[in-house]
């Protein structure tokens, strides 16, 4: 955060199970804040255990903006969560109040931040074939590829991020030109706040470990799986969908689908949410004026506000 004459915002991120959305609900306590959800799972209707989604009651104390907003069928793209993000921002700007953006969701805070580089609309027939043969090939191989032609956007993607690769080749299939190329060339889309970086995370990676997988065990306690299984049986959603490819979702889709028994469903999903972790650190080893906070640390509250107000002065 740089003191300038913009409007205050924090962000808050970290990876998944870390505890942003505790101190988020702190920090309202203390501060004239309000939060904006990013996170690309809380977006749908329907999808609560799973996400982690904040209960009723807690929703009505601690109100978020972008959750429960579209329906598990629809699809939501970084540039439609960039449009409402500014607007809820500029909105909670214009009553003296503070946005405090929470999640884990990096590419939607690298868009809103950095704008959107103009790329092609999704071509059926090219995604398509992409499917085929990463399904037909693995989904390495066609990493392997993108390595080749795009190092930069591989390098940032898991080697079976299939919905990411598989746009990355559409786009460079489309245009000759890669997401890299794309990115680079597009012109500054103006961010007008000044923003206080926060990332929440356990000293210890092993600590995050044992978070991750004791959150996804509660969950299927509190009945993920009869979650799943209501979206299962709709009829209309299927694994290509980003909402069923939600970590956690896939795993227990596959599991109804009679794919795996149920002890390789929890193996797969603890061990997909810490792949989603682990990308997320990724990101946010590389983001910029960032504050780092311990989970553990039992005066992150104070050290929070010490940076907003270090920030503000």
């Amino acid at each position: 955060m740089v003191k300038t004459n913009l409007p205050p915002a924090i962000f808050l991120m970290g990876p998944t199970a870390a505890g942003k959305t505790d101190l988020a609900m702190r920090l309202t306590e203390e501060l004239p804040c309000d939060i904006i959800s990013v996170d690309s799972a809380l977006i749908y209707k329907g999808m609560d255990i799973g996400t982690a989604k904040p209960d009723a009651q807690m929703l009505k104390k601690y109100p978020h903006r972008l959750v429960d907003i579209i329906d598990p069928s629809q699809s939501y793209s970084a540039a439609e969560f960039r449009a409402d993000a500014l607007r809820e921002m500029a909105e909670i700007t214009a009553k003296g109040r503070i946005p405090l953006l929470v999640g884990g969701t990096m590419m939607y805070y690298n868009a809103l931040i950095k704008g959107l580089a103009s790329l092609p609309e999704a071509n059926s027939e090219v995604r398509q074939r992409l499917l085929e043969k990463g399904e037909r090939e693995g989904w390495p191989a066609l990493h392997a590829q993108l390595s080749i032609i795009d190092p930069e956007s591989a390098k940032r993607l898991a080697p079976n991020d299939s919905q990411r690769l598989q746009r990355a080749l559409e786009v460079y299939e489309l245009t000759g030109r890669t997401l890299t190329q794309l990115w680079a060339e597009q012109k500054n889309q103006s961010f007008g706040y000044d923003v206080l970086n926060l990332a929440v995370m356990p000293e210890e990676r092993k600590t995050l470990h044992e978070r991750i997988a004791l959150r996804y065990k509660i969950m299927l306690k509190d009945g993920f799986v009869d979650e799943v299984k209501a979206l299962h049986q709709r009829g209309d959603l299927h694994t290509q969908m980003p909402s069923v490819r939600c970590v956690g979702y896939r795993q227990v889709w596959s599991y109804l689908d009679g794919e795996w028994d149920h002890d390789t469903m929890v193996e797969k999903g603890i061990i997909a949410t810490r792949q989603l972790a682990k990308r997320q650190i990724t990101w946010l080893r590389s983001w910029e004026n960032l504050h780092w906070l311990k989970s553990e640390d039992k005066d992150i509250l104070n050290h929070s506000l010490k940076l907003f107000g270090s920030a503000i002065i």
